[in-house]
């Protein structure tokens, strides 16, 4: 259970490994941890079933293994948020409960197209705009490293599967850490390509103009490899997104864990959110694993860390400001009906919330700051660093061959609701997404409660892929 996905594909085009038995294994897998975990909300097994079967008659007639398709047999699962024909797309929304797929999103076309098999789709935060994996629909979904605490979002489900070894890969989302933060928090891999690579193509909710532009659909994996074979399937223009990038071709010193050349800048904190010391001690173990291998260490400068991460939350809030769609986040809820919040806060203290708490004070959020303290927004939003200048000193910082090592959040996985008390945190990822630059969580050690601690790394957009090397 625990094979990488590229290991599962090779022994399988090899005829070493079954695909009905694989997929069962893992089917078997989720039967076993879902319970517990709640990751897994739709499955389409039986569908699953013929499909391994199909692909282990085609492995067993082809008369050239090497031309079989990349990942044929090899299962997976699906954020929510991204069409899978026939599964629900509900993105947690109460009002969309019954709402189906019509067609595959891209991406998973594009999987299916390489062999690759859906066992199902993951579970998903309200609307895509919180940290935490709850819906009204599916409930919550728990970190297999703890039960009592948050897998992470909003790509939450696929974490806590692929972490459960209940999935060998799987897809998600990010707009502002929806990937890389629930991978550091389960442990795994977590990837989000440079801005405007991943086809969103069948993502719903979706966005245009900035917010196409900062929303990105990755993988998540248990190793460097898995990341990478699946990104080099998914990752082109489809000519229906706004995906224009491709992917750069492989350096062979960077593949083998050469660094020389490479420069890593380590940043241990961001603006005003307070970072655990095991996660500082975490970037530390990191930069010096990397320096081993070659890499330049450049410490920067207290001027040069206050103008670009100074201001992070005014930054990131201007982005979002910038990118939002022209709908409001309650009307992505809500539909045409106003949300009332004091009668809704009453039905979650009766338990029978039809929104999540956290969708609640975002709606107020939003609410308030637009009618009582617009001129106050403006003003704070003022302070930002326009997002032209933070690239460009990202730029200057990083070189043609640098890495920014940073914390994925601002500690291991919370207790279950916690974060609602640091709701801001998320910007120590999330201000990369407004610079559209790659980013990956890598999980380098456990703290003292057995929970993941990962590092993050963001190198110059579209440099070298945002590939960590392995060597971490």
């Amino acid at each position: 259970m625990h094979a990488p996905a590229w290991q599962l594909a090779a022994r399988i085009r090899k005829g070493e490994l079954s695909p009905v038995a694989v997929v069962d294994a893992y089917i078997a897998r989720i039967e076993a941890v879902n319970p517990r975990l709640n990751a897994l909300v739709a499955e389409r097994f039986d569908d699953a079933r013929r499909e391994a079967r199909a692909a282990e008659a085609q492995a067993r007639v082809s008369v050239d293994r090497d031309a079989l398709p990349p990942l044929l047999g090899v299962p997976c699962t699906v954020k929510e948020f991204l069409g899978v024909k026939g599964l629900p797309q509900t993105a947690g929304i109460l009002r969309r409960k019954g709402v189906r797929a019509e067609r595959d999103a891209t991406v998973v076309k594009r999987l299916r197209e390489a062999g690759a098999i859906v066992l199902g789709v993951s579970n998903v935060p309200e609307g895509k705009m919180w940290m935490e994996t709850y819906n009204p629909i599916y409930g919550r979904t728990s970190n297999p490293w703890d039960t009592t605490r948050t897998s992470g979002g909003s790509s939450g489900g696929e974490a806590a599967l692929v972490a459960a070894a209940a999935s060998p890969f799987g897809i998600g989302s990010d707009i502002a850490g929806s990937i890389r933060i629930p991978a550091a928090m389960c442990g795994v891999i977590g990837h989000k390509p440079s801005d405007l690579l991943g086809p969103n193509t069948g993502h719903w909710p979706g966005g245009a103009g900035d917010a196409e532009r900062m929303l990105s659909t990755g993988v998540l994996g248990r190793c460097v490899r898995d990341v990478e074979l699946v990104l080099e399937r998914i990752a082109w223009p489809d000519g229906e997104s706004a995906a224009i990038r491709t992917l750069p071709p492989v350096e062979p010193a960077l593949a083998a864990g050469d660094l020389r050349g490479v420069r890593v800048v380590p940043i241990v904190s961001n603006g005003r959110v307070r970072v655990a010391p095991v996660m500082r001690q975490a970037v530390e173990r990191a930069t010096a694993a990397l320096a081993a291998r070659g890499a330049e260490v450049v410490e920067l400068d207290d001027a040069t860390w206050r103008r670009l991460f100074g201001k992070s939350l005014a930054t990131w809030l201007a982005g979002l400001s910038a990118a939002g769609d022209q709908a409001s986040f309650a009307q992505l809820i809500g539909g045409d009906d106003r949300i009332a919040l004091i009668p809704e806060v009453w039905r979650i203290l009766r338990g029978k919330p039809r929104f999540a708490a956290a969708t609640l004070g975002l709606v107020a959020i939003e609410r308030f700051t637009s009618i009582k303290f617009l001129a106050f927004e403006q003003r704070a939003l003022s302070a930002a660093l326009p997002v032209a200048e933070l690239q460009a000193g990202l730029d200057e910082v990083l070189g043609p061959r640098g890495v920014i090592l940073h914390p994925p959040y601002s500690r291991p996985a919370p207790k279950h609701t916690h974060p609602l008390l640091t709701p801001f945190d998320a910007v120590l990822t999330a201000l990369f997404s407004v610079a559209g630059m790659p980013g990956t969580a890598v999980p380098v050690g456990f703290d003292a409660h057995h929970l993941p601690v990962g590092v993050r790394s963001a190198p110059r957009r579209p440099a070298f892929g945002g590939w960590v090397p392995a060597s971490i």
